[in-house]
C-alpha cells in the first residue's frame, strides 16, 4: 500500500520518539489534574501564571458577551473589531514600535512575515536552533537558506560577507524553547547593519517574563526598532492567552497587511481573546512582583540542581533543561517523575538533535518555593537510582 503508516509509527515507537497527547482536566497553574491524576507540573509555557488569572477571565466573558464567540471572518473582511485594533495599538506601545499585526498563532506569524519578505532573489540566515516554524518559513520562502552556528556571530558574518542577494534577513529566537538561553542582540544588531542586513527576532518565550516592563528580549538588551526591524511575539505564553503579533515600522506592517498570505486568508482571533490580552498587558506592565518571583525560583532551582550535580543547560530563563542524552533514557526518567506525582517532558529528536534528549523543566510565577524543592528532591532521588545502577 503506498499509504501504509504503520511501518512510520512502529518505527517512532521502537526509537522511542512516539508521542500522543495528555488529556487535562483542569485548567493551567501548577498543579492539575491530568489523565484523571493529579499532578505538580513544570512543563507549562505559563510563565507569569496568567493564563487562569481571575481578570483575564472576566475580559474574556465580559468580551464574548459583546462580540460573540467567533470572529466570523478574516480581518480584512469584516472580523477585525475594536477589541483587535485596541490590542495592536497596545502592544506597538508595549514594544516600542510603531505599529502591529496580529496573528492567530505564532507559527503562522513567521510563516507570513518571512514569506512576504523574501523570495529566491533574497538570503535567510537563521540561527541553528531556531523554532521549527523559523525554519520552515525560511525553507518556503525560496529564499537561499542557510544555518548559522548557534549564537556564533563569526560564523554568521562570514556567510554575509559572501551573499549577492538583493535582501538579506538575519532570523533568530530571542530565548531559545529548548536550551532556554537568549540571543546576544546587541552582536547580532551590530552584524546586520554592517552586512546591510534586517534582523527579526521571534520572542515568543522573552515577552511578558524579560526586560523592566516585561516586553521582552529587547527591551532587556536595549534594542529598539531600529536595531530589530522585526519582532514577533506570541500571546499564549508568557502572556497567558492566545495568537501572536507581529510589530515593527508603520510601512512593514502595512507590506504585511498586503502581503502576509497566513494574515489575509485566516479568520481573525475571537475579539474575546483580544481584550483578554489587553487586560493581560496591563498586569505584566504593572505586577513586576511576578517577573522578580519567578527570577528567585530560577536561582533556587539553578543553585540546588547544580548541588545535585545534574547537568544543567547555561540558562537564566524561565527554561531550564536538564540534559540526558539518550532518548530512552530520558522518557524513562520522565515517566517515573509522573510516578512521583510531577510532571516534566521528554524532549526527543527530531525536536532536539539526535544525542541531546532532556528534561526540559519550566517554571512558572505560580510555582512556590516549595514546589521547586519538591522537585529537585524528586531529581535528586532519580539521580542516585540512575548512578546505583
Amino acid at each position: 500500500m503506498p499509504f501504509d503508516l504503520s511501518q512510520d509509527l512502529n518505527q517512532r515507537r521502537e526509537e522511542n520518539l512516539y508521542r500522543a497527547t495528555r488529556l487535562a482536566q483542569s485548567p493551567q497553574g501548577p498543579v492539575m489534574r491530568i489523565d484523571g491524576i493529579e499532578y505538580l507540573t513544570f512543563c507549562s509555557n505559563d510563565y507569569l501564571g496568567l493564563a487562569n488569572h481571575p481578570t483575564l477571565i472576566t475580559a474574556f466573558q465580559q468580551a464574548a458577551n459583546e462580540f460573540g464567540v467567533g470572529s466570523g471572518a478574516a480581518h480584512l473582511v469584516n472580523g477585525h473589531s475594536y477589541y483587535h485594533q485596541a490590542l495592536e495599538e497596545a502592544l506597538a506601545e508595549f514594544t516600542g514600535r510603531d505599529s502591529a499585526l496580529l496573528f492567530s498563532t505564532g507559527y503562522m506569524a513567521n510563516l507570513g512575515v518571512i514569506t512576504a519578505l523574501l523570495n529566491k532573489q533574497d538570503a535567510v540566515f537563521e540561527d541553528k536552533w531556531n523554532h521549527a516554524s523559523l525554519l520552515d518559513a525560511g525553507l518556503l520562502s525560496g529564499a537561499r537558506f542557510q544555518r548559522y552556528l548557534h549564537n556564533d556571530i563569526t560564523n554568521l558574518n562570514g556567510r554575509l560577507q559572501r551573499t549577492d542577494a538583493r535582501r538579506k534577513l538575519i532570523v533568530t529566537d530571542g530565548v531559545f524553547s529548548m536550551d532556554g538561553d537568549a540571543v546576544d542582540l546587541t552582536r547580532l544588531a551590530s552584524t546586520a547593519k554592517q552586512n546591510d542586513a534586517w534582523l527579526m527576532v521571534d520572542d515568543a518565550h522573552g515577552l511578558g517574563v524579560l526586560g523592566d516592563t516585561g516586553a521582552g528580549t529587547c527591551e532587556a538588551q536595549g534594542q529598539t526598532q531600529e536595531e530589530v526591524q522585526v519582532l514577533m511575539g506570541t500571546l499564549g505564553k508568557g502572556m497567558g492567552t492566545a495568537g501572536a503579533f507581529v510589530a515593527g515600522s508603520k510601512e512593514l506592517i502595512e507590506y504585511l497587511t498586503n502581503f502576509a498570505r497566513p494574515y489575509i486568508y485566516t479568520t481573525a482571533m475571537p475579539a474575546a481573546i483580544a481584550a483578554a490580552t489587553l487586560a493581560s498587558i496591563e498586569i505584566v506592565k504593572e505586577q513586576s512582583s511576578r517577573r522578580e518571583h519567578l527570577q528567585s525560583l530560577i536561582r533556587g532551582f539553578k543553585t540546588g540542581a547544580a548541588q545535585l550535580g545534574l547537568n544543567l543547560m547555561p540558562s537564566d530563563t524561565a527554561i531550564q533543561p536538564v540534559l540526558v542524552g539518550d532518548a530512552k533514557l530520558a522518557l524513562r526518567m520522565s515517566e517515573q517523575l509522573r510516578e512521583k506525582g510531577i510532571m516534566v517532558t521528554a524532549i526527543r529528536p527530531p525536536t532536539v538533535p539526535a544525542g541531546s534528549a532532556r528534561l526540559r523543566i519550566t517554571l512558572s510565577a505560580s510555582h512556590t518555593h516549595e514546589h521547586v524543592e519538591q522537585l529537585l528532591n524528586a531529581l535528586g532521588a532519580l539521580s542516585s537510582t540512575m548512578e546505583s545502577k
